[in-house]
């Protein structure tokens, strides 16, 4: 995609964060816009924001676990926009903490807007996007779909699953001359980690420093540099950089910093010892007559 002038971009998680500064920069290069987030107070104060640049901007609600809602918006989408020719699967949520502690409702909650409403929405695009000029689609990964580390598993899980859905795409429509990118930052300054779901009750789940991380305004910038050139992927930070150049060329670097800890399996060899002793309380007989269930030897004689 050379221009981004006169074009229409469905865009995902728009309301906050890399979303945000996104639909800003696409709006600046006259972009048609529509616009998807479960915020939506945040999306007509968006909405409000961009209209006096001159781009159509339409607004869409909706709550991306829901399968049917998804449907119904891209559908409307394409009714009332015409036809979407940039598609920005940006929508995003984490879950920190031990994995062993997960509920499946939190499992199907992250996977559900991380992994399967991209892929939803870009199964229901993809016949429409095959009819445009010169379509794209991105989906923003993470360095986290390419380098793993503890606590955050099924974030993990779901940013693979994404660069791994790229991948194909790619090499199933590049040759039809359709574009699609996979975007990898490291940490961003976004609410993403203030607003993650924690298997830690009332407390907050840790935060890279700042200096670690990028601005949504360099990865909304970054992006539509990758796709004009229509990049297969882009890593964002130097951290994301260091971390994928140790992943391909030294990842027992990476594996051994994962599992290093000073007390981490003594604690979870205390906990198995403290478990087994209260098991062995729990199952042990009180005597041998009273498991047994039959009446005591004297009483047997007396009968």
């Amino acid at each position: 995609m050379k221009t981004f002038r006169g074009q229409t971009a469905l865009l995902t998680g728009a309301a906050a964060g890399i979303g945000l500064a996104l639909a800003r920069a696409l709006a600046r290069e006259g972009c048609h816009l529509y616009l998807v987030d479960i915020d939506a107070t945040g999306l007509q104060r968006l909405r409000d924001e961009l209209v006096p640049s001159g781009v159509q901007v339409w607004t869409a609600p909706c709550d991306l676990t829901r399968t049917q809602d998804v449907q119904q918006v891209v559908q409307q989408a394409l009714v009332q926009t015409g036809g979407i020719d940039l598609l920005i699967n940006n929508a995003g949520v984490a879950f920190y903490g031990a994995t062993d502690l997960m509920t499946q409702a939190q499992w199907d909650w992250l996977m559900s807007i991380n992994l399967l409403a991209p892929i939803q929405i870009t199964q229901l695009l993809l016949p429409s996007l095959l009819l445009r000029d010169d379509p794209h689609i991105v989906n923003m990964c993470s360095i986290s779909g390419l380098v793993a580390g503890g606590r955050f598993a099924a974030y993990h899980t779901s940013k693979y699953g994404l660069v791994g859905f790229t991948e194909a795409l790619r090499a199933e429509y590049g040759r039809r001359g359709v574009g699609v990118t996979a975007i990898c930052p490291g940490p961003v300054l976004t609410t993403l980690y203030r607003s993650a779901q924690s298997s830690r009750a009332g407390q907050q789940v840790p935060q890279p420093p700042a200096w670690l991380c990028a601005t949504p305004e360099q990865v909304a910038e970054k992006t539509l540099r990758a796709i004009r050139r229509d990049r297969r992927q882009v890593l964002i930070t130097p951290m994301a950089h260091l971390l994928f150049l140790f992943k391909r060329f030294a990842p027992g670097l990476i594996d051994m910093a994962n599992r290093f800890s000073r007390s981490g399996r003594r604690k979870r060899l205390a906990a198995v010892a403290a478990a087994r002793a209260k098991a062995q309380q729990v199952s042990a007989p009180t005597s041998t007559v009273e498991s047994s269930g039959l009446p005591a030897a004297a009483d047997r004689r007396a009968a």
